[in-house]
């Protein structure tokens, strides 16, 4: 216990230690207003040099990090990275991604990133190995045999073996089933050999075989257990889609009240395991539009960041920031198709008349972006294409001459008449500026000769619709050829009978010559004896005139900022932008050199 002695000792050092803190405190404030507050008045007196130093200071500090900045940028450079969100708007609606059925603009696209094919092009446009790691045909032409990479796995893990190419293309071919590429696949044998090798077994040599190994292969284990009358509508087909590509499907959004606004957002993931290397990008995203305007303005506001399929970039767009614009050919053709089997174009004569009173390479200089002219059913880049048998050349004054032969006489009003009706022809086309442009100049340009044109630009859907039903006099169109120049399907007359899957002979063409040349022509593989068996195909079609080939078209790719790896060359398809799309970078970072 403390006693009373040693307390009164504490209280007094207490006390004096109170009384000497005190005494500080007091000193601190007399030094402070001392060496502060007084000198703080004469400041003013001294502000110039004080605001020289600060000034000199900031200066030398922004000379500094300026330095730094030049030196960084010698010893740094910027680099693609991995990562980032890439949103693609696309015009057209999303229907079906499973590539057995896929059509449209957007189910094409949404297919080509989710499943893969057998083979596929590069961005050279060569066929290459996609899901194959080699392919073969053996002497006669007949068989073809295709080994898969190893270790392919779907999207769900399991592996992806020949069950399920062999599963695919006799989906296709089943009638029931009703996929559009059903005429491709008739007659044709295919067998797993085992679980790596397919057996391709063609009734007749076929030498553009190998370019119809490019669609999508789909999972058996999925889809094997779908009566194929109803597969068409299975949900694998929107919201369960499993396949082998460089991305899988994450989720579907879909905004809008009515069809007019409705966009639906389709968003994709990286698929780890993909037999090409992961995609480098985070994310995928594919948003549809049901017109240009709502699609430039989600550009215009950065909800994505490229579109496709634009016909031309207004200029309010290009000035506002860094836009990149390709222009990129494809292997295709735009032409003006005349309906041969009734009405006033069945006569030959009238069909030369438009051939010749039309001048495609003045219709081309009024497009706003460089195209090739085209003047045969074939391309120049084409095995057969011969400069020599190309469709008839301008001159008006034969095309006037050949409607006086055909009892097309000039009337009052400057248009030429015939048993008192007079020489009109119903020109469809998609509603687009392109076609616009085209359909306006064929109209001055045939006028000239007294043909009158009443054109009807059309939506994309009904327009579709139009030419299903082969409801038109003449059609302007956009056709994909391909590398190969077995124009069969657009120019045999099996294709023109209401019966055929397709009905893609537009003209419903019909020669014995043309026939005979284009059976004979894809059916050999040597090919010099093919550049030879085409010939007469190319004669009776610059005869014929069943249509007149314009140009080349373009496919317009539009992206704000550079997009590393994209590098499109000549396409034949708008999906070939993708060739190389697990490569594809939209990030970039700082480096040292």
């Amino acid at each position: 216990m403390i006693n009373r002695t040693t307390k009164l000792r504490w209280r007094r050092k207490f006390r004096i230690k109170k009384r000497q803190v005190e005494d500080m405190g007091s000193q601190a404030e007399e030094h402070f207003e001392k060496h502060f507050f007084k000198r703080l008045a004469r400041l003013s007196g001294v502000r110039r040099f004080v605001i020289g130093w600060i000034v000199l200071l900031l200066f030398c500090a922004g000379g500094i990090a300026f330095q730094m900045r030049s030196l960084s940028s010698d010893f740094q450079t910027t680099v693609p990275a991995e990562g980032g969100v890439y949103s693609e708007g696309i015009i057209g609606a999303f229907t079906n991604a499973n590539p057995i059925y896929a059509s449209g603009a957007v189910d094409n696209s949404v297919s080509r990133l989710i499943f893969s094919g057998l083979l596929t092009y590069d961005q050279t446009n060569n066929l290459v190995g996609d899901l194959a790691e080699s392919w073969s045909v053996d002497e006669e032409g007949l068989v073809y045999t295709v080994v898969l990479k190893p270790n392919i796995v779907w999207h769900d893990g399991e592996p992806l073996t020949s069950k399920d190419v062999v599963f695919t293309y006799r989906t296709i071919q089943n009638p029931d089933a009703k996929s559009p590429l059903l005429s491709s696949w008739r007659g044709i044998q295919i067998e797993a050999k085992d679980d790596r090798t397919i057996i391709f077994t063609l009734p007749n040599v076929l030498s553009s075989f190998p370019y119809a190994l490019t669609n999508g292969i789909v999972p058996k284990k999925h889809l094997d257990q779908v009566p194929a009358a109803q597969l068409r509508s299975a949900k694998f087909n929107t919201l369960q889609p499993v396949g082998s590509g460089p991305f899988k499907l994450d989720k579907i959004e879909v905004t809008g009240r009515n069809a007019e606004d409705r966009v639906e957002q389709i968003g994709m993931i990286p698929f780890a395991d993909y037999y090409n290397g992961a995609p480098k990008i985070d994310r995928f995203i594919i948003k549809s539009f049901r017109n240009e305007e709502a699609m430039l303005a989600s550009f215009e506001n950065r909800q994505i960041n490229s579109m496709s399929g634009l016909d031309t970039l207004p200029d309010n767009i290009k000035d506002k920031e860094v836009i990149n614009e390709f222009n990129i050919p494809l292997t295709g053709q735009v032409a003006v198709f005349f309906k041969n089997s009734e009405g006033i174009l069945e006569d030959a004569k009238v069909r030369q008349a438009l051939v010749q009173s039309a001048s495609p390479s003045e219709i081309i200089m009024g497009l706003q972006y460089p195209v090739v002219v085209s003047d045969s059913p074939l391309l120049t880049s084409h095995l057969g294409y011969d400069k020599n048998i190309r469709q008839l050349s301008t001159n008006i004054e034969a095309a006037k001459a050949l409607l006086e032969e055909a009892g097309w006489k000039i009337g009052d009003d400057g248009y030429r008449v015939k048993d008192g009706k007079k020489l009109t022809i119903r020109l469809y086309s998609r509603n687009t500026s392109e076609y616009t442009h085209v359909s306006q100049k064929l109209q001055d340009q045939w006028r000239a000769v007294g043909v009158e044109v009443k054109s009807y630009l059309q939506p994309n859907d009904e327009l579709e619709g139009t030419i299903a039903r082969h409801e038109y006099e003449a059609l302007l169109y956009g056709i994909a050829l391909g590398l190969d120049p077995d124009v069969f399907p657009y120019w045999h007359s099996s294709q023109a009978d209401i019966r055929a899957p397709n009905r893609s002979n537009f003209s419903e063409y019909k020669s014995e010559v043309a026939d005979k040349s284009l059976e004979a022509g894809r059916t050999r593989s040597d090919p010099q004896i093919r550049v030879i068996k085409y010939k007469p195909f190319l004669e009776a079609w610059r005869t014929d005139a069943p249509a007149l080939a314009l140009y080349q078209p373009r496919y317009l790719y539009v992206t704000r900022g550079k997009v590393y790896g994209l590098e499109p060359n000549q396409m034949n398809v708008a999906t070939d932008r993708y060739a190389n799309v697990a490569s594809w970078q939209i990030i970039e970072k700082k480096v040292n050199k």
